[in-house]
């Protein structure tokens, strides 16, 4: 194991049944202080209670081993230039560059991946442009599109009980997050860090997925129990991360950390995929992030603010400034204090 890896790294567990069954006032509230301690101190938590059907998990899970297991040239005619959606290739990305920080090998990120969205035609009533919002492209994949589209519904459902949850963590009124996602650009993304034997020479440091934080309120993920997803904590050591039986693993965003002006943490993380005989061991994940209203300005609350509070934002021009990087090779100038915490772990790795 790497010295500055550790695998006793805890995510805290919450059940959060009592607001997906309505329970109890005393048990919301001590699901809302376990929130508020998690987010707190680690920017990750594992979530059990959230009432996916497991049948809806399992199909989810065929669905990208159907796409995935398709020949490159068959993927390719996926891809969707100058869109979050469709098909990435491996190589394509640099996450690392959506916090302004070029990885440190140089080298683009060895996984491949498959994007769907909130397309701008839900929300009808609504003038929204599909230049934010982005078009679907759909695989023709005996039912991917209901398998995927089945399990986007529940995770939509688990994200909006979860910020339902923040706001009473935070001692906000009920409605202070659904007034910023009533029209959310949420995306799901399908990851698949599997490579083909021979196309990697192990030469330096392989980067499954760099070093990054999301972009937008929360990620609902769902995850193979395979090592490989790792955790940044405040001394600068990685943490092995795998999701309970059962669980989804669920991080905070960079909008959520300007909210509270970094009380609650979007941490980085990244994905090292193990190395078996020379080949890359199959992982699998699939991130529902829930991003907020395109059109919100998203500003500290005013119990947090201080001499050094971010400045107000609007959605949009965050999300844009975040995948210039990552999938356009931009550096992102405006992330000063994301691309601080990197480089501040760079200099604690090195010391």
């Amino acid at each position: 194991m790497n010295p500055h890896t550790s695998d006793t790294f805890d995510v805290p567990a919450v059940d959060i049944g009592p607001y997906v069954r309505a329970g109890s006032d005393a048990d919301r509230t001590r699901v809302a202080r376990e929130i508020d301690d998690a987010c707190t101190r680690v920017g990750f938590v594992q979530i059990l209670g959230h009432g996916i059907p497991d049948d809806v998990v399992d199909g989810l899970a065929g669905a990208v081993d159907d796409f995935f297991g398709l020949s490159l040239d068959e993927k390719k005619q996926y891809r969707v230039e100058g869109a979050n959606r469709g098909y990435s290739p491996p190589k394509s990305e640099a996450l690392s560059l959506s916090l302004g920080v070029e990885s440190a090998s140089k080298m683009n990120d060895f996984f491949e991946a498959f994007n769907v969205g909130t397309e701008a035609r839900s929300f009808a009533d609504l003038d929204l442009s599909e230049d934010d919002y982005g078009l679907n492209l759909w695989p023709a994949v005996v039912g991917f599109q209901d398998r995927v589209q089945a399990y986007y519904a529940e995770a939509s459902r688990v994200a909006g009980t979860l910020t339902h949850i923040f706001s009473d963590a935070l001692g906000q009124e009920p409605d202070y997050f659904a007034r910023l996602t009533d029209h959310s650009i949420d995306v799901l993304r399908m990851n698949n860090y599997a490579l083909p034997e021979g196309t990697v020479t192990l030469d330096g440091d392989l980067t499954g997925m760099g070093e990054h934080t999301d972009f937008g309120l929360v990620t609902v993920l769902w995850a193979d129990r395979v090592a490989g997803l790792q955790v940044l904590d405040g001394a600068g050591v990685w943490h092995d991360v795998a999701p309970k039986p059962g669980a989804l693993l669920v991080n905070l965003g960079d909008l959520t950390a300007r909210i509270t002006n970094d009380r609650w943490m979007s941490t980085l993380h990244r994905v090292k995929p193990p190395i078996v005989n020379g080949t890359i061991q199959r992982r699998r994940s699939v991130a529902f992030f829930h991003d907020g209203n395109v059109d919100a300005v998203i500003s500290t609350l005013p119990e947090f603010v201080d001499d050094e509070c971010y400045e107000p934002i609007t959605v949009r021009d965050h999300i844009e400034a975040k995948l210039a990087g990552s999938r356009q090779g931009k550096a992102n100038t405006a992330a000063v204090r994301e691309a601080a915490r990197v480089l501040a772990a760079t200099d604690a790795m090195n010391a």
